[in-house]
C-alpha cells in the first residue's frame, strides 16, 4: 500500500490546486450528463480515460499512458461502431502501441528533482520535414477513407494523420505537439457533433470529451511554453 501511495503522490506532485479541483469538476459533469442523456457505457468510459490521459500527459507525467491505454480501446470500438475507420485504424495499429512505447520513453527522460518529464522542442529542419510529410500522407488518407464510404472522409483523414504525427511529438516529448492537438481535437468536436446529431450516433460524452480536449490543448501549450521557447 505504501508503494501505491508513493506512485499516487508522484503522479500528482506539481499539480496546482485549481488544476485538479478544474480536473474533477469536468469528470463529475461527464459521468452526470452521460447518465442524463443515456449515453453508453463505453463512450463514458472512453471519455473519463481520454480526458485523464491528456491532463497528466499536459503535467509530463507517466500516468497518462496508463489511462490512454483504456482509454483508446474504448475510442476504437466507438469508431467501429460508428465507421470512423481512419480512427480506428489510428487507435488499433498506432496509439495503443506508441503509448506503450512511450511509458518506457519518457521513464527515460524524467527530470531529477521531481517525476515530470524534460520537455523538448523540434528544430526548424525537422519540422518543415513532418510538415511537408504530414501535408502529403494526409491527402492520401482522405482519398482512401473517401474510396472505402467512410464517414467524414476530410476530417476523418485530417485528424488521422495529425494525430500520429501528435502522438509521435508526444512520445518525443515535443512542445509542437500541441498545435497539432488544437487542430485535431477541434476538429474532432466537429465530426462527432456531425454523427450524433444527424446520424443518431449514441455519443455525447465523446463530443464533451473533445470539446474539453480542445481547451486543454490550449492551456498546456501556454504551460509548456514558459519551459520551451519556440
Amino acid at each position: 500500500m505504501n508503494k501505491i501511495s508513493e506512485i499516487i503522490k508522484s503522479q500528482l506532485e506539481g499539480w496546482k490546486s485549481q488544476e485538479l479541483a478544474i480536473l474533477i469538476l469536468i469528470l463529475v459533469f461527464i459521468i452526470v450528463n452521460a447518465f442524463y442523456v443515456k449515453d453508453s457505457i463505453v463512450a463514458i468510459i472512453s471519455a473519463i480515460f481520454g480526458i485523464l490521459y491528456t491532463a497528466f500527459a499536459g503535467k509530463g507525467k507517466i500516468a497518462c499512458f496508463f489511462f490512454g491505454l483504456i482509454g483508446s480501446g474504448c475510442y476504437a470500438y466507438i469508431s467501429f461502431k460508428n465507421a470512423v475507420w481512419g480512427n480506428l485504424l489510428l487507435y488499433l495499429c498506432y496509439y495503443i502501441p506508441l503509448e506503450i512505447i512511450g511509458i518506457f520513453q519518457w521513464k527515460k527522460n524524467l527530470k531529477k528533482d521531481k517525476n515530470e518529464i524534460i520537455k523538448t522542442k523540434l528544430s526548424f529542419q525537422e519540422r518543415l520535414k513532418l510538415g511537408i510529410l504530414t501535408f502529403l500522407i494526409t491527402l492520401i488518407t482522405i482519398y482512401g477513407i473517401y474510396y472505402f464510404k467512410g464517414s467524414s472522409p476530410i476530417i476523418d483523414g485530417i485528424t488521422t494523420i495529425f494525430s500520429i504525427a501528435g502522438m509521435y511529438l508526444t512520445v518525443k516529448r515535443c512542445i509542437e505537439q500541441w498545435f497539432l492537438w488544437i487542430i485535431v481535437n477541434g476538429l474532432c468536436a466537429l465530426m462527432w457533433m456531425h454523427l450524433v446529431f444527424f446520424q443518431n450516433a449514441q455519443a455525447i460524452s465523446t463530443i464533451i470529451m473533445w470539446c474539453v480536449y480542445f481547451v486543454m490543448a490550449i492551456y498546456f501549450f501556454q504551460e509548456w511554453k514558459k519551459e520551451v521557447k519556440i
